[in-house]
């Protein structure tokens, strides 16, 4: 079967590959891949960068949704012909005390689909049963394969920060995952979002608008120090959400934010911050990362989907072949795409 293969950390080390359909375990299954989504990660292997967790040769695609098309002697729960989608988290350890407690997105031994494992820009994936997630009905495949990005965007927002009714919520970055977050502020009753973005991001932040961002600023023609300071009670925001991840968020996520306020960060850096953090004791600032999903985030955003709170089609720019995959990277990479879907082919 033909697969997008990361084949090295180099630059542009990525191609269309036949590799063998893979054989399953008394614990797994085997699932025919629909649709997978691009992550903005992919891109970045391509260029050789995000590739620290990266074991190559591998199969590209953590965002997928699919079919079962055969079941471990082992597995309960799921049958052939279950619609599913998967969490990222391929194989993990089982026994630390992260895993034990749940938190095994963190697990040091975490092995990740598309990653270290491979993923879905191919025809069939090999997956544990107890990473599976039963699809609700109404809930396509096409929307499924957004369920990963959703499931950071809750994570971030809904679980690791804490959102007041009323609250002033600030999103750096109109990406997918941020302007998943504003949903999801939007949910957890913030008063007002605000997304940022830079002049690039022009049709993402009008996507934002859309989507119910209270304003959508374009930073190289508005400060958004001054906007937040003219709202509310001229403190701050309450909680920013860093789903950019570059220095300059970073700086600016620490001006946004108020006193006793919050900052979550989502987006990885690709270069050293070269700033000082005296301000996060200077104004008393929660300070963190929020990384990946567990499997009660999964279902719950599966839940919300199936209910129409989140939406997922906006995001959706093109649907292609994965023999496409190059073309595909090059419009996210010029912003000229929001989410780009990837499906199998012979």
């Amino acid at each position: 079967m033909k697969a997008v293969v990361l084949y090295d950390k180099a630059d542009r080390s990525v191609e269309i590959r036949d590799v063998p359909v893979p054989t399953i375990g008394p614990e797994e299954c085997l699932v025919e891949v629909k649709f997978c989504g691009i992550c903005g990660s992919e891109p970045h292997m391509y260029h050789g960068q995000l590739t620290l967790l990266a074991r190559p040769p591998v199969v590209l695609g953590h965002e997928w949704s699919g079919q079962i098309v055969e079941v471990g002697e082992r597995v309960a729960g799921f049958a052939v012909g279950d619609r599913v989608t998967c969490e990222t988290a391929a194989e993990t350890c089982g026994v630390c005390a992260l895993c034990r407690s749940g938190n095994y997105n963190v697990c040091p031994q975490r092995r990740a689909f598309g990653f270290a494992v491979d993923g879905a820009f191919t025809r069939y994936v090999r997956a544990k049963a107890h990473r599976l997630h039963h699809l609700p009905d109404g809930v396509s495949y096409e929307t499924a394969a957004m369920t990963e990005p959703i499931c950071v965007a809750y994570n971030a927002v809904a679980e690791k920060s804490h959102i007041r009714p009323g609250d002033l919520v600030v999103i750096i970055g109109p990406g997918p995952v941020g302007l998943f977050c504003l949903q999801v502020a939007r949910l957890a009753g913030a008063g007002t979002v605000i997304v940022t973005g830079t002049q690039r991001d022009g049709r993402r932040l009008e996507l934002a608008r859309q989507l119910g961002a209270d304003l959508a600023v374009d930073v190289s023609q508005q400060d958004p120090l001054e906007l937040v300071r003219g709202l509310g009670d001229g403190l701050g925001a309450h909680l920013v959400v860093d789903c950019a991840g570059v220095p300059a968020a970073m700086r600016q996520s620490l001006q946004l934010v108020r006193q006793n306020g919050q900052v979550t960060k989502i987006g990885w850096a690709l270069q050293p911050v070269n700033h000082p953090m005296d301000e996060i004791v200077a104004k008393v600032i929660t300070y963190q990362g929020a990384f990946s999903h567990a499997w009660t985030t999964w279902e719950t955003c599966l839940e919300l989907m199936r209910q129409g709170r989140i939406q997922t089609e906006p995001l959706i720019s093109e649907i292609w072949p994965i023999t496409r995959w190059e073309e595909a990277f090059h419009r996210l990479e010029a912003l000229e795409a929001h989410k780009i879907l990837l499906y199998p082919v012979d």
